[in-house]
């Protein structure tokens, strides 16, 4: 191989600066002809193929483990990741409206994801059905109180960027509602599908059960998987932000004061609003399982 000197701007920020030592494999930039280098300058430490074997070991347990189920849960991973980056991404760059784009991704995938992984059957109808009720409630509750909380979508870390990089046309703020019910949609189809998929046992085993039975207890199962959900939420959103609340803490900064800021602000939307989507699909699953499992007549 070619040896040549690269550059390594270092900027005196511990999250932007890279420091290599001998042996490194680093990501590049290299200006030359042919096998002559004119000018190398070191971006990154090169991960592309740690990502890669991280990626193969998880298709490799999730096809181990899940079988048929988890070949399809595959297929809709990689569908999520294909609409994010070819569809929602564009959508946003282009001037789409941010919510209404993020709405229809969302629903998209649901659909996608429930009926793959669920069938298209009765439980992957009732699980589409509670989910879309949950994300359209999401979404209605993000744009009221994300005006109530008077925050800007530049509170997002890189957001600002993007206007001067010749996206001035952006409207930041709803980028940043639209990303509150797509952030919880993944949430809210998972309990969907838990609320669906215990109903549908519950008809088979017991033919004879009445809707209204079948229905409560849906509620029941709703509710114990509620309990954990919501805090799973909270568990996530805070741990992505947990350095900031530990220089607000080590400062002394009063409780009021950190929680009336807005980054703080944003999180609790984020929170709050996506909660609201989970409490509120496992009724809307039941109710729609109900009347579809409810409804059927067995030999």
């Amino acid at each position: 191989g070619t040896e040549t000197d690269a550059v390594n701007h270092l900027m005196g920020r511990l999250e932007l600066d890279k420091v290599f030592a001998p042996g490194d494999i680093a990501f590049a930039v290299v200006d030359g002809d042919g096998e002559r280098v004119a000018k190398a300058n070191v971006l990154d430490h090169y991960r592309l193929d740690t990502q890669l074997r991280l990626l193969l070991l998880f298709c490799g347990l999730l096809l181990l483990f899940g079988g048929w189920t988890g070949a399809r849960a595959l297929l809709s991973f990689f569908f999520t990741g294909l609409m994010i980056w070819k569809v929602l991404l564009p959508g946003y760059l282009s001037g789409m409206d941010p919510v209404l784009i993020s709405l229809g991704t969302a629903l998209a995938l649901t659909a996608c994801i429930v009926f793959l992984v669920g069938g298209v059957n009765r439980k992957g109808l009732a699980a589409f059905l509670g989910s879309t009720l949950g994300i359209l409630l999401t979404c209605g509750l993000s744009l009221y109180f994300g005006g109530a909380f008077r925050i800007h979508g530049a509170v997002k870390p890189f957001s600002e960027t993007l206007l001067y990089s010749g996206f001035a046309h952006l409207d930041l703020t709803r980028i940043f509602l639209g990303g509150i019910f797509l952030a919880s949609s993944g949430a809210v189809m998972d309990l969907a599908m838990d609320v669906a998929s215990a109903m549908r046992e519950i008809a088979e085993k017991k033919p004879d059960i009445s809707r209204r039975s079948l229905i409560m207890s849906g509620f029941t199962v709703g509710r114990a998987v509620v309990g954990t959900m919501t805090t799973t939420l909270l568990l996530a959103y805070t741990g992505s932000y947990t350095s900031l609340l530990l220089v607000f803490v080590a400062q002394g900064i009063p409780l009021a004061n950190i929680l009336n800021m807005q980054y703080v602000s944003a999180e609790i939307l984020h929170t709050l609003v996506g909660s609201f989507g989970l409490v509120t699909v496992a009724p809307f699953t039941a109710l729609a399982s109900g009347w579809l499992f409810g409804g059927e007549r067995r030999g």
